[in-house]
Formats: structure tokens, sequence, C-alpha cells
């Protein structure tokens, strides 16, 4: 089996609980990085103010959260569409360290993270041979 070397998921958690709203296996670091643009921006769209051709949850996409204030929705704009927060990611995905962003919608205690880390082998972990 060919494993892909990347692996990126949006997870959401009340505190209590933590679900996953979606994943994917990708083969390179700028592929995790747009694919995480992408959930970024259509989450973000998803509570209304829409970035022109980003559609809200194309196909394939994880599934949408329902934010109660703008403050999650505008963080999740700027680290998408910001070149800081850009270069910042490919540089962690590049030294082999996750790729992390966390949004917090206070008014009900929600926090979604989209992360995206390069993939591990059990070989890679540890085995000697």
């Amino acid at each position: 089996m060919n494993e892909s070397p990347y692996v990126a998921h949006v997870t959401v958690t009340d505190g209590r609980r933590v679900s996953s709203l979606g994943g994917a296996r990708l083969a390179n670091r700028r592929l995790v990085l747009l694919w995480l643009r992408r959930q970024a921006l259509a989450m973000a769209n998803a509570h209304g103010i829409a970035v022109p051709g980003i559609l809200p949850f194309p196909t394939g996409d994880v599934q949408p959260v329902i934010f109660h204030g703008s403050d999650a929705p505008e963080a999740l704009r700027a680290w998408a569409t910001e070149g800081k927060h850009q270069d910042a990611a490919i540089r962690a995905l590049e030294s082999g360290r996750p790729a992390l962003l966390t949004v917090t919608d206070p008014a009900v205690g929600l926090c979604v993270t989209l992360a995206g880390w390069p993939a591990r082998s059990a070989r890679a972990v540890g085995d000697t041979f």
C-alpha cells in the first residue's frame, strides 16, 4: 500500500468531546497547505462574508461549523489569506513539525483546529532495520 507522506485534519471540541470534521492524505506539504486554506476559507465563508472564487464546502471537504460570533471566521480568513501565516505553516511542515491553527468561538466555547503534519510509517518511528 502506498501511503501519502502528509495528513491534514480538522477537529472541533466543546471542551468535553472532540469530533472529526474531516481530513485528507496528501502527497506533499504544498497540497496540505492548499487543503487547509480551502477548509479555513470554506468555514469562514459559511459564516457570512464570502471570498470571491471560494465556494463553501466543495465536495470532499470538511463538515460545516456554525459560529456564533465573528472572531473565529475572521481568524480563519486571516490565516488562509495572509502571507505571514502561510509562510510560517510551510516552514513548520518543511521542518517536520505540524502546521496548526486553532480558533475559538467564545460565545459557545467551541474550538476548531486545522492541522497538517508529515505522516510517519512504523519504520520511520523507531524501527532500526
